[in-house]
């Protein structure tokens, strides 16, 4: 599990970029739809193979229900919506807050203190963020209300962190993954039936990032989450989020000609150093 995070962070980072070459070409609730459901089936069916039972899971599948729903379902759906405003670093950003908020929540939910370093992480973290928004609020509303919708998607995988660090620990890997995939899928086919009129153009782009995005990222990588999350607590988990935006950034910017401002530069800087210093005490506390 050594190299667990570095694989985790690469595959994270992946997703951003290629689902943006693939929402050119499909509508965003519907690629996310069926990267989910490919997703839960292919685990199902390699749970199966592997001979991993969905027994143990027993009474918990409303609780992983719940979980899924929220870090798959809400975060996937409402940051795939916004990427097809903003750039793709700008809500890897929004999403790399999730240190952030789970430091906040702990305190009310799990009675932790945060450290003088710690709030000052928290505010550099905002003020970041603060930076980045307020550039993309008077170049457009639009982009105001898309990075709203990646606020709405880290609500969900901060909360659907945090649900199953405390009630899905312990279960077994694959089962438990494919019953959040499975959840997260429904939420998503429902929201798509309620808001979107799907599109797709079929070709190499949409199969081939469709198909990135089930077998490296939602199996592959959701795996390494949750693995990582049976092993260790919610914040050290979320300590791999704040290397994401930079890799986002660089790689966009090579791969897709997306280019950042001096201002957004700056507000990437500081929301990075922020989370660095909120997560440095969470991944030391942790066991």
């Amino acid at each position: 599990m050594r190299l667990a995070p570095l694989g985790f962070i690469l595959l994270w980072s992946s997703s951003f970029l290629t689902a943006r070459v693939g929402l050119a070409v499909v509508s965003p609730l519907l690629f996310v739809a069926l990267r989910l459901v490919a997703a839960a089936a292919l685990m199902t069916l390699l749970a199966l193979a592997l001979r991993q039972s969905f027994r143990p899971l027993k009474h918990r599948w409303p609780r992983l229900a719940v979980a899924g729903a929220l870090v798959n379902g809400v975060t996937l759906a409402a940051f795939h919506v916004g990427m097809v405003t903003v750039e793709t670093a700008v809500m890897a950003l929004v999403q790399a807050m999730n240190p952030l908020v789970i430091a906040l929540l702990a305190m009310p939910l799990l009675g932790e203190r945060l450290r003088p370093l710690q709030w000052l992480g928290l505010a550099c973290g905002a003020c970041g963020v603060v930076l980045v928004v307020a550039e993309r609020a008077w170049q457009s509303p639009a982009q105001l209300a898309a990075i709203a919708l990646g606020g709405a998607g880290l609500a969900g995988l901060s909360c659907g962190t945090i649900y199953f660090g405390r009630h899905g620990r312990g279960l077994p890997l694959l089962p438990a993954t494919a019953v959040q995939l499975a959840t997260g899928a429904l939420l998503v086919l429902v929201l798509m039936m309620l808001f979107e009129a799907p599109r797709a153009t079929w070709g190499v782009p949409a199969l081939a990032t469709i198909a990135w995005n089930v077998l490296a990222v939602s199996i592959g990588g959701m795996a390494l989450y949750y693995a990582m999350l049976n092993r260790g607590t919610a914040g050290r988990v979320a300590a791999n989020f704040y290397l994401v935006p930079g890799i986002v950034a660089l790689l966009g910017w090579w791969l897709l000609g997306e280019s950042l401002s001096p201002l957004a530069l700056l507000g990437f800087a500081v929301a990075s150093a922020g989370v660095f210093l909120v997560v440095r005490h969470q991944a030391a506390a942790s066991p």
